[in-house]
């Protein structure tokens, strides 16, 4: 299930601090992006930020949560999002400084499927006619 309208108000106020927020439904769920980077996505109104090595350990608390899945093929896949810890949404600058990891995360994340400025262009072969 995508985020409620009021969910996605409430994540726009809560995570402002970060710069823009938007929201974006995808496969069923919507993605949270700041900067083009998705930091996060919303499932049943339920927040996950995402997770790489580098933070980790700073989202230790949330690992006894089960990650964001899906199924494929009968086999269960954990995504890199984890559930964000519902005593933070009390707790507002704590809840800035899990999702600025997040974001940092995001954003090697992206940096990692962008192919290097140098690297030479793949020539697309023409269409053939039929």
């Amino acid at each position: 299930m995508v985020a409620s309208d009021s969910y996605a108000e409430f994540l726009r106020e809560q995570l402002a601090p970060l710069g823009p927020i938007s929201l974006r439904r995808m496969f069923g769920k919507t993605g949270v992006f700041c900067g083009g980077a998705m930091l996060g996505m919303v499932t049943d109104n339920t927040l996950y930020f995402r997770v790489d090595d580098h933070n980790r350990e700073i989202f230790r608390e949330a690992e006894s949560s089960p990650p964001l899945n899906y199924r494929k093929g009968g086999v269960l896949i954990d995504l890199a999002f984890w559930r964000v810890p519902e005593r933070l949404f009390d707790e507002p600058d704590e809840l800035v400084v899990w999702a600025r990891a997040a974001l940092a995360a995001a954003r090697r994340v992206a940096a990692k499927r962008k192919p290097p400025a140098s690297a030479p262009r793949r020539r697309q072969s023409p269409k053939r006619a039929r």
